[in-house]
């Protein structure tokens, strides 16, 4: 019976608990929050200190559900515990501290939709990428953007915190430096420092190009997409209401709790000395796509408008 500590108990904390609950050979040993937003199962401890429930618990993986900054301790002080790591992203919003530890080979970023299904084959056996288009569509109404989610020192912009899983998909498949940046960062609804909308393009070393447009005050129905252009012409699409479909049919795509189960089970397998399974996403990985959103925000055009809803 492999154990499981979940830290953070609120709302992504709560889709990981259900996740984890009633899977075969897990064992929810511990949950630590201080004030838990989720009913907790009868017979789970709940610990207030996330120090006191690494000792206690004694996890065989950590699932961090924090905010950042805070996520990145949590995770690298569990890592020497022997135990595997899955941390939301993302973890932190400073490329600087993702400088490798000891331990950070245990540590992986919780990006659930890149175990999507051909997905797998597509990361163990990269093609050649001309273009990827990054696309996301989504609305967060102000009761989103509460505590922490306000300010951009704390959580970051959309690419730090909704399109980070397509971004960071299409740049394990493209590499080489960014060399240019075109960026637009729209500011229109004033309920976080936030942005509402950011469209990119950023020309990387070697001639691939990744665009960008995303934004979080769409009025329609949720996506979150990746259309990768190869150089034999074809194009492979990426689909879903967060890349849950993968190169699939978005109506046979699994669900977020489906997906959350493969990564789990990925990570226990690389915890006991597997070689990682592809579709995961290393910690110390997460340094060049926070690089690359910084140097957007960086280099973006800043505008600020009356709000009026999107066609």
């Amino acid at each position: 019976m492999k154990r499981v500590l979940l830290v953070g108990a609120g709302e992504v904390g709560a889709k990981h608990l259900a996740a984890l609950s009633g899977v075969p050979g897990v064992l929810v040993a511990g949950v630590a929050d201080p004030d838990p937003c989720v009913d907790v199962p009868r017979g789970v401890p709940v610990f207030a200190s996330w120090r006191a429930a690494l000792s206690a618990a004694t996890p065989d993986l950590v699932v961090v559900a924090t905010p950042p900054g805070t996520a990145l301790c949590v995770a690298r002080e569990a890592a020497p515990t022997g135990a595997a790591v899955l941390v939301e992203k993302p973890c932190t919003t400073e490329p600087a501290a993702l400088v490798p530890q000891p331990g950070d080979g245990r540590i992986f970023v919780a990006f659930q939709p890149h175990f999507a299904p051909g997905l797998n084959a597509l990361l163990a056996m990269p093609p050649a990428v001309t273009r990827a288009d990054v696309l996301l569509s989504v609305h967060r109404d102000p009761g989103y953007f509460r505590g922490w989610r306000r300010t951009y020192a704390d959580a970051g912009g959309i690419l730090h915190q909704q399109a980070i899983h397509g971004l960071a998909l299409a740049l394990r498949l493209l590499p080489g430096d960014v060399e240019m940046v075109n960026a637009t960062v729209t500011h229109s609804r004033g309920l976080a420092e936030t942005e509402d909308h950011v469209i990119a393009v950023l020309a990387l070393s070697g001639g691939a190009t990744v665009q960008i447009n995303a934004r979080v005050d769409h009025p329609g129905p949720p996506a979150h997409e990746l259309i990768l252009h190869l150089t034999d012409g074809r194009r492979l699409h990426v689909r879903g209401r967060n890349l849950e479909a993968g190169l699939g049919e978005i109506a046979a795509a699994p669900t977020h709790k489906e997906l959350r189960r493969a990564m789990y089970a990925a990570a226990l397998n690389a915890a006991e000395g597997h070689p990682a399974h592809p579709c995961l996403f290393s910690m110390t990985a997460l340094r060049r796509p926070l690089e690359v959103i910084d140097r957007v925000y960086r280099d973006a055009r800043v505008v600020r408008t009356a709000y009026a809803a999107a066609a």
